[in-house]
Formats: C-alpha cells, sequence, structure tokens
C-alpha cells in the first residue's frame, strides 16, 4: 500500500494545521483568497517577486476557494488539484494523501517493451469516464498492449474536447472523474500490468478559462505569437517552474510512467537552458528508481532530444512521434496524395522503407508541400526505437475533414500487412482506439465551446481545409461537421459491440498473434539493434526489404509485397544458418524456408542468425 503527495510551489498544499496558498500575481497590488464559493475574503501577504501567499485552517480538504483579484473580480487557482464545476468557477481543496495505492511497487517497464494503445477517455468507453476505462484494461491486457496513452485529461472548457485546449493543467477533468476516478484508472492499469503514459500539453493554454493574463500578464509573450496565441515566457523562474513541476507532478503524484509532449516544434522557448531539456533532466535525476519514459511530438524531424549515450539509454527523451512512417504507409494504402500527402504520393513505397530503415524520410530534403523548404536532418544513428510509428491516431483520424479511419479507406488486407509490418518492425508501435478490431468508427474533432467562441472555431475549422482541392470550394466545406454540436462527440464514441462480429474477431486475432511474436522474436532483440542497424531496397513498386542488423552476426529481416504480382526477394536474403521466418502474413504465410519469391501481398519477417 501507498499514498503520494508531491509538493508544489504553486497553488494550494497541505500542511501542519491546514493548507499553504500559493499564488504568482505580479501585476495585482493586493489579493485576497475566498473560502468556499461565496464566503468570507482572506487577505494573502506579499512573499516577494509577485507572490502571495497564505496559511489558514479556513479550508478544510474537499472545500471550494478561490482567489480573489483588486478589482473583486474571483479567479480559479492555475495550479488546482480539483476543479469541480466548470473553469470560471470555484477550485477545490485536495489532499493527495487520502488516496492509498494498491499498486505502490509498480516498476514498469524497459522502453523496449512499450506497444502503445493511444485512447480518449470520453470515447473510448460507453461511460466516457476513467472508471470506464478502467473496465476495458482486461482486454487491453489479453490483446497484448504494454502501454496506455491518454489524450490530455486536463481541464478545458465544457465537457467535450480533445483535452488539447487544457487551461488548469494540474485537475483532471471532472467530467472523466477527477482526481481519484484518475488514480483509480492508473492503479487498475499497472495492477493488470499495463504502464500509462499522458499526453500533456506545454506550448499554450486553452481559449476558456485561463485568468492567466489579468495577474500574471508577464506569463506570456503577446509579441510572439504560436498558431494558438501568445508565446509562453519560459525563462521567468516562476512559468519555468510551472511547469517542470506539472510533469513531475504526474510522474510522482499519479504514477504516470511517462509523458507525450505535444507539438513540442510549437514551443517558442528563448531561454538560456530549454525547457524541454530542463524538464526531461529534472524527471531523469528525481526518478531513478523505476522505468519512467518521455517522448515528444516535433514536426521538425530533429534528433536532439532522443540522443542515446554510450550504452544506448536516452539521455532525454525516449521517443519521437514520427509522422512521416504514418503518411508514407497512408499514401501506399489508400494512394491519396492532397494536402501534406503531396509530399509522399511520388515514392511511397521507397518512402516507407526509408522510414523503417533510417527513421525519418524528410532528412533534409526539400519539402514541396512546404514551399520548397528543407526538412529534418539525419536520423539513421538513432535506434529504430527511438520512433513511435503508426498507422492512425487521434490528429490523423480528426483531422481528415470527415473523420474516417484507414479501415473506411483501404483495402482490408493492404490494412493487415500494414499492420503486421507496424507491429513486427523495431520501431515503438502505437495503435488507436479501436483499431486492434479494425473498428471503422468515425473519430470527430469535437468541442464544447459557445457564442463567438464556437463560432470562430468552427468556421477555424473549416478554413483549414480550404488547400485541399475537395473543398476549394466553401460549399464543400459546410458539410464538415460543426465540432461543438453534441453529435460531433457521439458519433466518435467507440462501438464496442462490434467486437463480436466475425470480420472484427478476425482482425483482433490477427494483432493479438503479432503482438505474441514481438514478445516472443523482435523484443530480445531490441536492446542489440543500435545506431545505423537499418538497410533498405526497394524490390519493386509495391514491395521492399529492409534488414535490421543487431551488433552480434544477426538480424530481424522484413520483406514486404503490398502488390498484385510477385517480387524477387533480396539478392542477400538467402537464409543464413539457423534463419527462421517468425511470422508471415498473406500468400506466402504457409511458406518454409527458403523462400523462392515474395508472393503478392505478403508479409514476412525473419531472424537471421550467424549472417557475416
Amino acid at each position: 500500500m501507498g499514498r503520494f503527495a508531491f509538493r508544489k510551489n504553486w497553488g494550494a498544499e497541505i500542511i501542519d494545521g491546514g493548507a499553504r496558498f500559493r499564488i504568482w500575481a505580479p501585476a495585482q497590488p493586493r489579493l485576497s483568497l475566498r473560502v468556499g464559493a461565496s464566503g468570507a475574503d482572506l487577505t494573502m501577504r506579499e512573499a516577494g517577486e509577485g507572490w502571495f501567499e497564505l496559511e489558514t485552517d479556513a479550508i478544510r480538504p474537499g472545500d471550494l476557494y478561490s482567489f480573489v483579484l483588486a478589482d473583486g473580480m474571483a479567479v480559479n487557482d492555475p495550479a488546482a488539484r480539483a476543479q469541480p464545476g466548470d473553469v470560471h468557477g470555484p477550485s477545490q481543496l485536495v489532499d493527495p494523501t487520502a488516496f492509498e495505492w494498491r499498486s505502490a511497487d509498480w516498476c514498469g517497464f524497459p522502453w523496449e517493451e512499450v506497444v502503445f494503445y493511444e485512447l480518449h477517455t470520453g470515447a473510448f468507453s460507453p461511460e466516457g469516464t476513467f472508471d470506464g476505462a478502467v473496465r476495458r484494461l482486461d482486454h487491453l491486457a489479453d490483446t497484448g498492449i504494454t502501454a496506455v496513452e491518454l489524450l490530455p485529461v486536463t481541464t478545458f472548457g465544457g465537457r467535450r474536447g480533445w483535452g488539447y485546449d487544457g487551461v488548469l493543467l494540474y485537475a483532471p477533468h471532472a467530467a472523466y472523474g477527477g482526481p481519484d476516478g484518475l488514480k483509480r484508472l492508473v492503479d487498475a492499469a499497472h495492477e493488470r500490468g499495463l504502464m500509462m503514459f499522458l499526453d500533456v500539453v506545454y506550448n499554450h493554454f486553452g481559449p476558456e478559462g485561463n485568468y492567466l493574463p489579468l495577474y500574471a500578464p508577464d506569463f506570456f509573450h503577446p509579441e510572439r505569437r504560436t498558431p494558438w496565441g501568445s508565446a509562453i515566457a519560459y525563462e521567468k523562474a516562476p512559468v519555468r517552474d510551472f511547469f517542470i513541476e506539472n510533469a513531475l507532478f504526474w510522474l510522482e503524484e499519479y504514477r504516470f510512467d511517462g509523458l507525450r509532449l505535444d507539438a513540442v516544434d510549437q514551443i517558442d522557448d528563448q531561454s538560456e537552458e530549454p525547457i524541454l531539456e530542463e524538464i526531461a533532466a529534472a524527471v531523469r535525476r528525481r526518478i531513478t528508481d523505476r522505468h519512467v519514459h518521455l517522448t515528444t511530438e516535433d514536426d521538425r524531424n530533429i534528433t536532439r532530444l532522443h540522443e542515446r549515450d554510450a550504452t544506448g539509454r536516452a539521455n532525454l527523451y525516449s521517443g519521437e512521434w514520427n509522422d512521416d512512417f504514418h503518411h508514407a504507409a497512408h499514401v501506399v494504402a489508400t494512394g491519396e496524395g492532397d494536402g501534406y500527402y503531396s509530399d509522399y504520393a511520388q515514392q511511397p513505397i521507397g518512402q516507407l522503407a526509408r522510414a523503417l530503415a533510417t527513421g525519418f524520410v524528410f532528412q533534409g530534403q526539400p519539402s514541396p508541400f512546404r514551399g520548397g523548404e528543407k526538412r529534418g536532418v539525419d536520423s539513421a544513428h538513432l535506434p529504430p526505437t527511438a520512433f513511435v510509428n503508426f498507422l492512425q491516431n487521434h490528429d490523423q483520424i480528426g483531422n481528415r475533414a470527415f473523420n474516417e479511419r484507414l479501415a473506411a479507406l483501404a483495402e482490408p488486407d493492404i490494412v493487415e500487412l500494414l499492420t503486421a509490418i507496424l507491429l513486427l518492425s523495431p520501431q515503438t508501435p502505437l495503435l488507436f482506439m479501436g483499431e486492434e478490431w479494425g473498428a471503422r468508427t468515425p473519430f470527430g474533432f469535437f468541442t464544447d465551446f459557445h457564442g463567438e467562441l464556437g463560432d470562430a472555431v468552427r468556421e477555424g475549422r473549416r478554413r483549414e481545409f480550404a488547400k485541399w482541392t475537395l473543398f476549394a470550394n466553401e460549399e464543400h466545406r459546410e458539410l464538415i461537421a460543426d465540432p461543438n454540436v453534441q453529435s460531433t462527440f457521439d458519433r466518435s464514441k467507440l462501438d464496442w459491440t462490434d467486437i463480436d462480429r466475425s470480420e472484427h474477431r478476425q482482425r483482433l486475432d490477427l494483432v493479438k498473434r503479432l503482438l505474441a511474436a514481438r514478445r516472443q522474436h523482435v523484443v530480445l532483440l531490441l536492446p542489440r539493434i543500435g545506431a545505423n542497424a537499418g538497410a533498405a531496397t526497394v524490390l519493386g513498386d509495391r514491395a521492399f526489404a529492409v534488414r535490421w542488423r543487431t551488433g552480434d552476426e544477426s538480424a530481424l529481416l522484413l520483406h514486404a509485397n503490398l502488390g498484385d504480382d510477385a517480387a524477387a526477394l533480396l539478392a542477400a536474403a538467402s537464409p543464413a544458418p539457423a534463419s527462421r521466418i517468425v511470422f508471415a502474413l498473406g500468400q506466402g504465410e504457409h511458406d518454409d524456408l527458403p523462400l523462392r519469391e515474395l508472393a503478392p501481398r505478403t508479409v514476412v519477417f525473419m531472424v537471421e542468425e550467424g549472417i557475416t
């Protein structure tokens, strides 16, 4: 049994005899603390450098409180642990040690064992809550998933949303079940041998309920704009502490096994020590008694955050979400070439093979979609596990105009072949909720904004598609669903009854077999597949091979033929001594070594031993 609490500088903390309340409000001449929703206002003392503090026994765990500005306006606590009402109401004092963990001795797994499953709490289960997700954990464990990644769950405006517009970054959303609900989910996952990751957003705050500019305008740089508003002033110590402590808070108080930092390319940080490096260094320094992993989403295709030391251990971040793999695979599967897929439309097979062999597709080459701008750096020196690959995720489905999953866009056998490539290649694989059974449920972009903000979000969403050929016409853009209507959210919820249909049971069985083969044959190789290990060969218009060498005269070899004609085998693929097929899918799945040719629509993975 165990109880855990992280003591932070911002917000409310339980102390002997009561609670301490602390907030950075450099633009305010005075500040008060309001007891309850409309109780007495207690004067806070100035603590220097813009901080206000108060220790009091007038507010007990479970009670509501808010900060009152000099003009009498009451605002929420930006570091509140709980926000039981909407973002405009009072916050709630929480004693984190009141929760008793059953899995207190959980230590997690090495990075090489990660198989991600990305889910949205509100759309994953019929209940749309943390407790609803708990009821589905046995399914995930039985499938072979090892790590659940939650889309952001911190408090945002409204009750529906993806979570990337959070404004109270320490408070799990009340609509999902609040702090105790989230702790129950993490605890239950650990009891079932599942790691838990949380998607966090450190590049902006949402548009509703963020009152920081009223009392701490220095938290932002209004003269520097990001796609979502003013840049955050990470060089200021209180701001820096807010985010570093937030990362530690989720890992220590909620026992998450890792974090995914969203869109770090949109963090406009000009401080001497970049905030991303300091977050990672703080985590590596403080948490040494269990496996904790940090990952990023970064459109720049850079590697400096993911470098390894001489032993192959990640210095800062373990993995990077690899859009290049997705885009190339999507074009192979669907033939689409509009929008950003245009960069992958000419040589999708070669680009897919390149992503599997060396990480990114764009490693310094010009991107026509970006107007010829050079994108990326060499990435072959990173181990394959540094790249998180996926065929679908929330962005790639939800940011389509009509939110179709790959199952609705491509032939089933092509999807299965690509799924085999995804799950047995040495990169870190990710499945999106329902993908394991081939769900066709759309996953839309949904919000719960109203009035002018709701109108702006709806019209802004539609304008984003103006550069796509199909939606160049304004009339066509009107067909794109309004994110704010209830039905857009409702149609995005997984339909768990689909899993009982024959075609979905077959897909789930395939994914289970693939993940079992990964555990049995691939995971053991991963620590030995290091820098510059991959080499790719294109064998035809729709066929390729990739070999990943280990450091001890062995290799993992993939042959893939996604076309309708037989393809030649890799010239150097004559079986080495003790070579064996570990998984085959398609027309060649019952063949034994030696393979004579690669049959149409076939994927074969082999482990080679004794190669020179």
